[in-house]
């Protein structure tokens, strides 16, 4: 459920006719609902009611302060794989003890931030990271929490790019390797093992994978015991996937009865990482269709906004509906790519399209567009990043503003040598 919706043949956010804002700020540019946010999250965390738990909101799939600004008020916690995300969350407002760090690659100088910030957890991937970790923790005379990050070697049954907890996988330690792990975590003197961790990939529409890696959790949970070593929390991450075309993903209460019927009786506190199913259908890309070419073999609507501005389609080969902002009451369907100005061949938003028939200057709507969209852009092109706007209401104000021209070049120097 979303709140962008046609009334009088015009595409509005909540209250605010999108025509209106595109008027005023220019083209491209990323649409956020609050109302539609607030939703999701409330519709998430609601889901789970009666079970100990903290929500962590995935800050990768939108880092907006805005929005996690919005998550803080409506009590998420954050889950976090970057300095950057770190120090996104705590300019919000979250409070450190509800942020989890997970990540691969974390360098000494974002352990050290994270040590002295305080953090709920440390999700570690590895056991150089387990090691380094304890020796920074001792360096800066604390303690690291800390859980491990299992790989159940679940096929979570999504694209391939966004799968996460297969054995060939880059991501934490498989399960045999991660019973080791702890064993050899409760021998450093520095870390302090609160839970354990699993996040099997993104965009997942079944509720089997969820509750075959949580079973394998479980299993390893009750080896823990017998080893004396204490677990907290179980970090079941996020990857509860949306509808972008024809998808039908799970309710949210049979994803929830699945995951509270296998945790069972173990009295560990269940922590949660949404993060597309709470964006994914709150935001939207608004691009102007600039040109049109008709050819023998194909098609094109030429728009503003290029794969710069919304990498998903090239590089997953992500659906997105795209619907024109104003119905015009043209009835006229071409089948056509929508593309953009990058100079590539996978700058597209669409290919081989149904679309209603486009007059140049139509403002279009890329819909779903609110996870890993904005996140993902680059000046690509040296071309400036587009402006986000957040509705509530019938207000709007931007969230972030275009960059202009001379921010492609801000830190940029000339070395001398080259000065004259």
């Amino acid at each position: 459920m979303h709140h962008f919706n046609y009334r009088d043949n015009e595409l509005y956010c909540e209250d605010v006719a999108i025509q209106k804002i595109a008027e005023k700020i220019g083209t491209p540019f990323y649409l956020y609902s609050h109302a539609t946010l607030k939703r999701h999250y409330t519709a998430f965390n609601d889901a789970f009611k009666g079970v100990d738990r903290l929500i962590c909101y995935s800050a990768k799939a939108n880092a907006s302060l805005a929005i996690l600004k919005l998550m803080k008020h409506l009590g998420s916690g954050l889950d976090i794989v970057s300095g950057g995300e770190l120090y996104r969350g705590l300019k919000a407002g979250f409070s450190p003890d509800g942020i989890v760090y997970s990540g691969v690659g974390k360098r000494i100088d974002e352990i050290d931030y994270a040590l002295n910030s305080g953090v709920l957890m440390f999700n570690v991937e590895s056991f150089e990271e387990l090691e380094l970790i304890d020796k920074r923790a001792g360096i800066l005379q604390c303690k690291a929490p800390v859980a491990i990050r299992v790989n159940p070697d679940v096929d979570p049954k999504t694209h391939p790019y966004i799968s996460t907890g297969l054995k060939k996988n880059k991501f934490g330690i498989d399960t045999l390797g991660a019973l080791e792990g702890y064993k050899y975590a409760k021998t450093l003197k520095n870390i302090r093992i609160i839970g354990i961790d699993c996040h099997i990939g993104s965009q997942i529409t079944e509720v089997q994978p969820f509750t075959d890696a949580l079973t394998s959790l479980i299993n390893l949970f009750g080896e823990l015991q017998k080893l004396g070593i204490g677990i907290k929390f179980l970090d079941m991450g996020g990857g509860l996937g949306i509808t972008y075309e024809d998808e039908t993903p799970p309710q949210l209460g049979e994803y929830a009865g699945a995951i509270v019927d296998a945790l069972g009786p173990t009295a560990l506190k269940l922590i949660l990482e949404p993060g597309r199913v709470i964006v994914g259908n709150a935001g939207i890309l608004i691009t102007r269709a600039l040109y049109r070419k008709f050819g023998a073999a194909k098609n094109f609507i030429i728009v503003d906004a290029g794969m710069n501005d919304l990498m998903r389609p090239a590089l997953y080969q992500a659906y997105h509906a795209i619907q024109p902002v104003v119905l015009s009451g043209q009835r006229e369907e071409l089948v056509a790519d929508v593309v953009g100005p990058i100079c590539e061949s996978s700058d597209f938003l669409a290919q081989d399209r149904r679309i209603t028939a486009v007059e140049n200057g139509a403002l279009l709507a890329v819909m779903s567009t609110g996870a890993y969209s904005f996140a993902m852009a680059s000046n690509y092109c040296s071309r400036p990043k587009v402006a986000e706007v957040m509705v509530s209401g019938g207000q709007y104000e931007v969230i972030k503003k275009r960059q202009g021209y001379s921010d492609l070049v801000d830190g940029e120097s000339v070395p001398s040598f080259l000065s004259n």
